[in-house]
């Protein structure tokens, strides 16, 4: 899996950071979140999907990858 964040749609509400803070950081006084690992292994799949479907504005994708 990759993940891909819509900067355009990213409000940095921090939630991201909360669900996967090995993957997510929100620093201060930024505009958008940085991504830790861009293709995070698969045992942090769980924390990287609640990321996703709890993240307000919907800017973070999990893209599949064979």
């Amino acid at each position: 899996m990759r993940i891909e964040i819509d900067r355009d749609l990213c409000q940095v509400h921090g939630v991201c950071e909360s669900e996967a803070p090995d993957v997510f950081v929100v620093p201060k006084r930024a505009e958008t979140v940085t991504v830790l690992i861009e293709q995070p292994d698969e045992a942090l799949r769980p924390q990287v999907t609640a990321a996703a479907k709890y993240c307000p504005t919907r800017a973070i994708r999990i893209i599949e990858e064979d």
